[in-house]
């Protein structure tokens, strides 16, 4: 159903001069329109703020302060904030229309993304952050709901209604605004926010579309921001096996909740995708995620939000109580419910009316259970926690604090997990094992390491046999003159026999072309003699079909290619073209004509001239006969004689 017909602005004028056309999106702050300038008569988003936020004062003073600032940011990858406003009870904002979709529809639509595609939906978000970061504005609300996607491929950042000053002090307020899922620790413990709140959100936004989901869930907002907190964001690879490992380090560097260890700023978070892009090879970049991770989202958790802050550790939120999930997520936390320490299960359950608990015990009491029995059972089990990509030692002390051991470690050779790295784990994280179970490691033992084979003196074709059934990939093949191997056998490879490599590694190969041979010239022989002169040298033989004009006699060669002196291998193969003997063509006419034009004639006409005066003619100037004579056909090029009298 259109909800837009119930919205009361839709068909408004705003200020006397925004047309509101239709209802694009509703987030926690406000709500966003596709209207229409009726000054300049063009398309744009307005962005109106909720009347109970436009209600304070402070906030929308603040909020129409900082986004005059953010409209002097010009950057080709920021929604242009054009004008600013109030009408009545309506605090608005009119910014840039971008036809397309958001971020959030893509990964709602296609859930993981290859990582290609994630790299470059996050370079140019880090370019407009860096350029935010660089005049001295922090966004403080990234998430893929503000990564809008233009149809014509653009990408933009959106909604810096949160953007303040990155010298301004943040920790004096009340309150932290923005959203559960993309909040930094430092936001929710001290409510800091400079540059790398919008690194760390950054990384968990590339976290989401590598692996379709966000890094911490839970069952309200205070759990999640619990594990913000406390908890690592754990690889990408974790959920999406075969991820490179250069991608485990982005996301784990960009959300590592010491802000001191995070890339300084977007701008140096961009240096680093490149970089870790640079080291990526086709296939990796394409590589097709796993579908399995395109469900459906629910975005309550992505709304922006007025956090109260508070000095002690939030706590994960009773389920279906006031100020619960819905509540949390999307509108105001109350101060009281963040309060230290993790909350044990049964405490997370509303506690039954007094008649209700009689019933369920007397249940259990009739089938033979008792209540603490209930309650045993339901806390034997646990979840295995992601260690993929930290060293053994860590991997077993995460372990045991969740009360697990480890059965045995087993190491595997990889490509793209560093030496001593827990590769996988099994049961897989996240997988439910009992309380006091134990948890097989598989840690990296580097890179798989081969020695070259020698290949000398085999065929091309068993040659990368060989290759492949060393565990190396056939490279690039090149030829080159040898008077020691036959052609078409290798001679060696690049790198040389012998060396060690990375398994999968690409191993060059350099064929035999033969021994070199200086191809004699044999045009204007006749074809017999040259077939054997060139037979001779180790050369084969090639007529082409048609035949040339040329000044060599019929039959003969014409010409050759290769050319005479050049160089070739033994067993190359030399085309020969031969002629049908010189190109016949008329004779001027130039007898009684002045010399000088009698000669210009005659070259024109691709002749060569030679002039007879005699005992008589040494000062004549007039042409008194030719040969041959004018009107003849005669080869081009040939010479025809002029008497002079």
């Amino acid at each position: 159903m259109d909800t837009t017909l119930q919205d009361p602005l839709v068909g408004k004028v705003l200020d006397g001069r925004y047309r509101v056309k239709a209802r694009i999106a509703m987030g926690g702050m406000a709500t966003v329109y596709r209207a229409v300038d009726t000054r300049l008569d063009r398309v744009l988003a307005l962005k109106v703020m909720h009347p109970a936020l436009a209600a304070d004062r402070s906030f929308v003073d603040r909020f129409i302060r900082e986004a005059k600032s953010v409209a002097r940011l010009a950057h080709p990858n920021v929604v242009q904030v054009f004008d600013q406003g109030a009408d009545g009870s309506y605090v608005y904002l009119a910014m840039e229309y971008i036809a397309g979709c958001t971020l959030r529809d893509v990964l709602r639509e296609r859930g993981a993304l290859q990582p290609r595609a994630a790299l470059d939906i996050l370079e140019p978000v880090l370019a407009a952050l860096g350029a935010a970061h660089r005049a001295g504005f922090v966004h403080r609300d990234m998430k893929p709901e503000n990564v809008l996607i233009g149809d014509d491929g653009r990408v933009k950042v959106a909604d810096f209604g949160l953007v303040r000053s990155v010298d301004a002090a943040t920790a004096t307020t009340g309150a932290v605004l923005g959203t559960v899922s993309y909040l930094a620790p430092e936001q929710i413990e001290r409510g800091g926010s400079d540059a790398r709140v919008d690194v760390y959100a950054c990384g968990v936004v590339l976290y989401e579309t590598l692996t379709g989901g966000k890094p911490h869930t839970g069952e309200s907002a205070a759990r999640i921001l619990f594990q913000h907190v406390h908890e690592d964001v754990p690889p990408p690879s974790a959920l999406v096996p075969g991820l490179p490992y250069a991608l485990d380090e982005l996301v784990a560097a960009a959300t590592a909740r010491n802000p001191e260890i995070r890339p300084a700023d977007a701008a140096a978070l961009l240096g680093a995708v490149l970089a870790a892009r640079a080291t990526l090879t086709p296939e990796q970049l394409d590589a097709v995620p796993p579908q399995a991770l395109a469900a459906g989202h629910d975005n309550a958790e992505d709304r922006t939000s007025v956090i109260p802050r508070s000095p002690t550790v939030p706590r994960p939120l009773p389920v279906n109580e006031p100020g619960g999930p819905d509540e949390a997520r999307t509108g105001v936390l109350h101060t009281s419910l963040l309060e230290s320490g993790p909350v044990p299960p049964a405490a997370r359950r509303r506690a039954p009316r007094r008649g209700v608990l009689t019933l369920v015990v007397a249940v259990l009491v009739a089938l033979g259970l008792g209540a603490g029995v209930w309650y045993i059972n339901s806390g034997q089990f646990t979840k295995v926690p992601p260690v993929l990509g930290r060293s053994e030692e860590q991997a077993r002390a995460r372990l045991a604090d969740t009360g697990l051991g480890v059965r045995q470690t087993r190491r595997e050779f990889s490509d793209t997990a560093a030496r001593g790295t827990v590769i996988s784990t099994d049961p897989a994280a996240g997988a439910r094992i009992r309380g006091n179970g134990s948890v097989t490691l598989v840690v990296s033992r580097g890179p798989e390491i081969v020695k070259v084979p020698d290949l000398g003196g085999l065929a091309l074709t068993e040659a990368r046999q060989r290759l492949k059934a060393a565990g190396f990939e056939p490279g690039m093949v090149s030829r080159e003159f040898s008077d020691d191997v036959d052609r078409d056998q290798v001679i060696g490879t690049d790198p040389a026999a012998g060396t060690e490599r990375h398994a999968g590694s690409a191993i060059a190969l350099k064929v035999s072309k033969g021994a070199r041979v200086d191809v004699p010239d044999v045009t204007g022989e006749d074809l017999a003699d040259a077939r054997k002169e060139l037979a001779d040298e180790g050369l084969k033989v090639v007529v082409a079909p048609e035949r040339v004009n040329a000044d060599a006699d019929a039959g003969q060669v014409a010409r050759q290619s290769p050319a005479g002196d050049a160089e070739a291998a033994e067993g190359d193969t030399v085309t020969l073209t031969l002629s049908k003997g010189p190109e016949l063509v008329d004779v001027p006419e130039v007898t009684g004509s002045d010399v000088d034009d009698a000669e210009r004639k005659l070259k024109d006409a691709g002749f060569e001239v030679k002039e007879d005066r005699g005992l008589f003619g040494l000062f004549g100037d007039t042409v008194k006969r030719q040969s041959p004579a004018g009107g003849d056909r005669a080869p081009r090029g040939s010479v025809i004689t002029l008497t002079i009298r």
